[in-house]
């Protein structure tokens, strides 16, 4: 996806979610859920303008926020060779808080939803795309696997990405899992996505040391 075609997605997103707020701002209560425990039971709380626009504030400046990031990275000449794959993430990003706004604004409207269950299917698409973008990135400071082993070593970053890449692949396949089974969505989003990504450093680490061994 090219840039130009991502900032054009992007605004639109962004009018797509603040025209949700727009809708339903005279709509909420005064007081509306923010935040979900781990059992979907509500335990936050804050204002109807808080309901309405913080989510879509919060993801339009993200958004164009990592539009940037390719700009001010010392090493962006890499980031041009998986930019299209990157311009694609943000967009997935943008979608991703476009269905938690949307979900949010329907439950504070009083649509009986599982915020757990109806979470794993936007995050399980999230957390796969993610997987491909870190499959094709290429060393940088701000995008992908960022330990001080992979930055040191471009061998090191290829291997990690490449099998980090699988590994958020399948994560996100198994946060999706927790559609069907909602007493336990947290569990298969959180202890999959932990795991990895603590496997991840220690292998980056083990290449590294590994790579350095064989150098010796």
């Amino acid at each position: 996806m090219t840039t130009k075609t991502a900032v054009i997605l992007i605004f639109i997103l962004a009018v797509l979610m603040f025209g949700v707020g727009l809708y339903s701002y005279p709509r909420l209560g005064q007081q509306v859920v923010t935040h979900w425990g781990a059992l979907g039971e509500p335990n936050g709380y804050g204002s109807r303008f808080t309901g309405a626009f913080l989510l879509p504030l919060m993801t339009f400046g993200l958004g164009l926020l990592m539009l940037g990031i390719p700009e001010i990275d010392p090493l962006k000449k890499n980031i041009k060779l998986f930019c299209k794959d990157y311009n694609g993430f943000i967009v997935v990003f943008m979608v991703f808080f476009l269905y938690l706004h949307l979900v949010t604004v329907l439950i504070n409207l009083g649509v009986q939803l599982n915020m757990n269950r109806m979470l794993v299917p936007g995050m399980g698409v999230f957390l796969y795309y993610a997987g491909v973008l870190i499959g094709k990135a290429r060393r940088n400071f701000f995008i992908g696997i960022r330990t001080p082993w992979t930055l040191s070593s471009d061998a090191v970053w290829e291997k990690t990405h490449r099998l980090g890449g699988v590994l958020f692949k399948a994560v996100g396949i198994i946060t999706v899992m927790g559609f069907f089974y909602p007493n336990y969505a947290i569990l298969l989003l959180l202890v999959p996505l932990m795991m990895v990504t603590v496997f991840v450093i220690v292998y980056s680490y083990l290449e590294f040391r590994r790579e350095n061994t064989s150098i010796s």
